[in-house]
């Protein structure tokens, strides 16, 4: 079996941060890893360091590890696993109204990290950005059985219990959802297809009278 290619994951990241609501005060950060397999995923979360390593279906080893700028609270934090990323939303473990400066504890700029633009809002203007519940729909680390932060290969198919508040594919609202009743979309068509029987009908008389 040929080696994989080893490469580094593009990573993004925003935050948020407040002095006295720790739901408040946490990093996002995506390491975009697509096709890899959920349990061919090892990932593993300690106060100073997050490492992830995953085989991709198209022969690629993705390995990445970060060493914080500062601690977060592993047991408060969550993470998803999807088919294009792996998003963790870590809670940091200082109560601090002012931003992290960097994700990194290195300050030295690392051509894999990005900030995550469409999640960044500026520390002055976060009391006006909307509320959302990005940090709330994401499975906890502490009912995973990973141990002391450690999320080894451990079945991520549990983190995605937050997919159908999202109103994502699959969800209520979402491409191939339901409808507020439970009744699928599809169920117009077969009046469509009635429609179509009755011009079909229709244009065959008109032939007929015409022959006749």
């Amino acid at each position: 079996m040929p080696e994989l290619s080893k490469v580094h994951p593009e990573v993004t990241w925003a935050q948020r941060s407040s002095a006295d609501e720790a739901e408040r005060n946490y990093l996002y950060v995506n390491i975009k890893a697509p096709d890899v397999d959920r349990k061919e995923a090892t990932l593993k979360i300690t106060p100073t360091n997050v490492t992830f390593a995953g085989d991709s279906k198209k022969g690629v080893r993705y390995e990445v590890s970060l060493d914080l700028y500062a601690e977060i609270d592993p047991e408060n934090s969550k993470v998803n696993h999807s088919d294009r990323e792996v998003e963790l939303v870590l809670r940091k473990k200082e109560l601090k109204q002012e931003y992290w400066p960097r994700l990194l504890k290195d300050s030295q700029k690392v051509h894999f990290l990005k900030t995550d633009f469409d999640k960044w809002v500026d520390e002055d203007e976060q009391d006006e950005a909307p509320e959302d519940d990005y940090a709330n729909n994401f499975g906890g680390l502490d009912a995973l059985g990973g141990g002391e932060g450690g999320l080894g290969n451990i079945d991520f198919s549990k983190l995605g219990a937050g997919l159908e508040g999202m109103g994502g594919p699959g969800g209520p609202g979402g491409p191939g959802g339901f409808g507020a009743e439970g009744e699928s979309d599809d169920e117009e068509m077969p009046e469509l297809e009635e429609a179509d029987k009755d011009a079909e009908e229709s244009a065959k008389s008109t032939k007929i009278e015409e022959v006749s």
